[in-house]
This record gives C-alpha cells, sequence and structure tokens, in this order.
C-alpha cells in the first residue's frame, strides 16, 4: 500500500480518483483548497511530506475570468503546479499533473499527439502551458495527463447543465462547430491510477475518451440517454455565442502516447447514464489498452 495526497482532491475528477485508489488498497489524502493552498511552498511541502504518490487536480478553471485575471490563474495554475511538482520531488513522490487542451491553439485539422509543441490562445491556456513546462523542469520524471470536456458525478459539468437547461427551455441552440472528446472523470480516474501501477515514464500523457464529437451531438446524445427527445437541441455557430476567452475549434487529443486512450466517449456517457440509475460508484474498465 502506498500513501497519496491528492491536490484538488474533493473536485469533481479528485473524487473519483481518491474513490478509485482506495479501492485499489492505497491510502489517500484528498485535499481542497481550504486544506492545502498550493499557491504556499511551504504550506505544500508540510502536506506532501511522506507521500509516495502526488496527483495535483487543483487549478484555476474559470476560462472566461481569467481573460481579465491572468495573474490569479497564472498564481494556481503555473506557481502553484511548480510548488506541487517542487514538494514532490523532495519527498521522493512520483507526481502526476493534471493539465488540458487548451494548451493548443485547436486550429488542427489533425488530433493533437503528446508532443505537439504548445501553443495557447487564452489566458487559462497560457497559465497552463506555462504549469506543464514548470511541472517538468521542477520534476522531470512527473506524468502530465491532459484532459477535456470533463463530466462526472460529483460536480457541475456540461452533463448536469443541458439537463437543468432541458427542464427550462423546449429547444437549446447547441455549437456544431467545435470538437473534442467527453470524458468521464471515472475513467480518467482509473486510466491515472493505471498509469502509476504501470510505471509509466515521466512525459506528457492524453487522458480523455476515443473517438471525438461536437457539443451539439454531445448534447443530443445527452438527452437521447435521459429519455428526452433529441430533436429539441438544434445547431448553431460559435459566433452566436461571443465569449471572452477564445474555445478551440479542435480539442481532439491522440494518446499515441500510451497504445489508446479511454473507452469511447458515447460508451462511457451510456455507462455514466447507467451508474446514476443504478447508484453504482465503480463500474468494470479495463486498461489493457495502456502499453508503455
Amino acid at each position: 500500500m502506498s500513501r497519496w495526497v491528492i491536490t484538488g482532491g474533493t473536485g469533481m475528477f479528485g473524487t473519483d480518483l481518491a474513490a478509485v485508489a482506495r479501492d485499489k488498497g492505497h491510502e489517500v489524502v484528498a485535499l481542497g483548497s481550504g486544506d492545502c493552498d498550493i499557491r504556499d511552498l511551504e504550506t505544500v511541502r508540510q502536506t506532501v511530506a511522506g507521500a509516495d504518490v502526488v496527483v495535483n487536480a487543483a487549478a484555476y478553471t474559470a476560462v472566461d475570468a481569467a481573460e481579465t485575471d491572468e495573474a490569479a490563474a497564472f498564481a494556481l495554475n503555473a506557481t502553484g503546479a511548480h510548488n506541487v511538482a517542487v514538494a514532490a520531488r523532495e519527498a521522493g513522490a512520483k507526481l502526476v499533473h493534471i493539465s488540458t487542451d487548451y494548451v493548443f491553439d485547436g486550429s488542427s485539422s489533425e488530433p493533437y499527439d503528446e508532443n505537439t509543441p504548445q501553443n495557447p490562445q487564452s489566458a487559462y491556456g497560457r497559465t497552463k502551458a506555462a504549469g506543464e513546462w514548470a511541472v517538468r523542469a521542477a520534476h522531470p520524471d512527473a506524468l502530465v495527463v491532459r484532459t477535456a470536456w470533463l463530466y462526472g458525478e460529483h460536480g457541475p459539468n456540461f452533463v448536469t447543465t443541458m439537463l437543468r437547461l432541458a427542464g427550462s427551455h423546449e429547444t437549446l441552440h447547441v455549437v456544431d462547430d467545435q470538437h473534442g472528446q467527453p470524458t468521464w472523470t471515472l475513467d480518467l480516474a482509473h486510466y491515472t491510477v493505471a498509469l502509476l501501477e504501470n510505471d509509466a515514464p515521466g512525459g506528457y500523457y492524453h487522458g480523455t475518451s476515443e473517438g471525438s464529437t461536437t457539443w451539439f451531438d454531445f448534447t443530443r446524445e445527452i438527452f437521447r440517454l435521459s429519455g428526452l427527445d433529441p430533436e429539441r437541441v438544434q445547431p448553431t455557430t460559435s459566433d452566436k455565442f461571443p465569449r471572452p476567452a477564445p474555445r478551440p475549434a479542435n480539442s481532439v487529443l491522440a494518446h499515441r502516447r500510451s497504445d489508446g486512450g479511454l473507452p469511447i466517449w458515447g460508451v462511457a456517457l451510456a455507462d455514466f447514464f447507467d451508474s446514476r440509475d443504478n447508484s453504482a460508484l465503480t463500474p468494470v474498465r479495463s486498461n489493457s489498452c495502456l502499453r508503455f
């Protein structure tokens, strides 16, 4: 049994990761922002002392707000990430740092592989890219896991937002020109544990579902699986919904490093709805696709 410390451990992903790690027999300390302010190096050092594994899932994720408060985003996503990496290295702990598709520019017609140079187009993306570099500089053996379009049981997300809006709007208009990979946090948790238990070498990994879709088709599938009429969802374009931060047109990430990603997004979404209906905590998942 190893001792895990998860910063951001009370969030949507962190909660699932803590549950999966405990189910695997590990001792887990899951910390929220009130338990450990990663912006303070000495606090982080004290928190991770004695840990065998550290997972940094803490982040500033308010994408639009970052456009006018980039310093606050940088403090968590770059400085904070660097502090966790320094403390984990000093403790002799393995480190996983959770990052994002926003480190890429979103203009490619092909999926982004793990070694594609970062080229962020938003303040949020810039701070997350800075965090990736800081983590790898401070802890060269760290695993940087990029993910995207997360949904899960333990926090607000796109799935729950669409279901809430379905109760108050007869028709929803959803953008059909942004492509990505809806990813269940529970699948990402299993993927992260598998990376660590398989002693994956340091570097960049992409923890997203297989396949891709648009927000429009994702919403239609949410409606279908909920027993709602998918025809209530109508396509629109991004220019009809201008936002402070630019959204990448293509967020699709390749999975070449680990010879496969997570389950296909539509299968995972159906399993997510089944788990909600059956109050199941941990569906069976295979990590046999992971080869390093």
